[in-house]
């Protein structure tokens, strides 16, 4: 397990990858990263994919699109 330190600077907190997790993790600086929440509560850290953020972009965008119709499918009622 691995140490992160948490640091202020300016109106937002950041953190620094030691160089070990930076090359586990084959980052440069300017890469981007993904921050999810795992199913257990916990969070994972990976990979920023270029090609899935563009997925998950449009995917985003037809979602909010037919939002109503998703919900009449999911069996909610619209709002």
């Amino acid at each position: 397990m691995l140490s992160l330190e948490v640091r202020k600077i300016g109106d937002s907190l950041s953190v620094t990858l030691p160089r070990e997790a930076a090359a586990r993790l084959k980052v440069r600086e300017g890469d981007s990263l993904f921050l999810t929440e795992s199913p257990d509560g916990g969070w994972r850290l990976s990979v920023c994919d270029a090609a899935v953020a563009n997925k998950m972009a449009k995917a985003e965008a037809i979602m909010g699109r037919y939002r109503n119709a998703l919900r009449v499918l999911a069996g909610r009622s619209s709002r």
